[in-house]
């Protein structure tokens, strides 16, 4: 079951994916990637690998040793678990890379390449765009968040 799992994981983000990186201003993209609910498949996906092995994935998550996770991960719900993690986390972050870039009017031959990097290499990613992010202005009626209060 958890190669099938594994399997159908990407498969359910990848439309998603497609939508921010091939269409990243068409009005369909904006109502359909607009909803955080867009990762919640992939999020049942990790729970229906995850809840039957909780006995044997607390210990490993609340004290992680290397020799811990190792033994984890390389079984094969382990694997198809992490691999789901990542996905739904990267989707995330994608999804709020394509609002952010959308807000600041990032072009879409700019935003297209940090999409197809955080969907392969999630953190480096992110990182791409926090460091262009500030080359574009927010939009008009974006609100900035409050200053910190000393």
């Amino acid at each position: 079951m958890s190669a099938t799992l594994f399997d159908l994981t990407f498969a359910l983000a990848a439309p998603f994916w497609a939508l921010m990186i091939l269409a990243p201003r068409w009005s369909w993209t904006a109502r359909i990637v607009g909803s955080p609910l867009i990762v919640a498949p992939v999020l049942l996906v990790y729970a229906a690998l995850v809840l039957p092995a909780l006995g044997a994935v607390l210990p490993v998550v609340t004290a992680p040793t290397l020799d811990g996770l190792r033994e984890l991960l390389g079984t094969a719900d382990g694997a198809a678990a992490a691999w789901a993690h990542m996905i739904g986390f990267d989707l995330f972050v994608g999804r709020w890379i394509w609002q952010d870039a959308r807000d600041r009017a990032v072009p879409a031959a700019v935003l297209a390449p940090v999409l197809v990097l955080t969907v392969l290499l999630g953190p480096l990613g992110l990182a791409i765009h926090l460091g262009l992010r500030a080359r574009w202005r927010a939009s008009v009626g974006v609100v900035a968040p409050a200053a910190p209060v000393a």
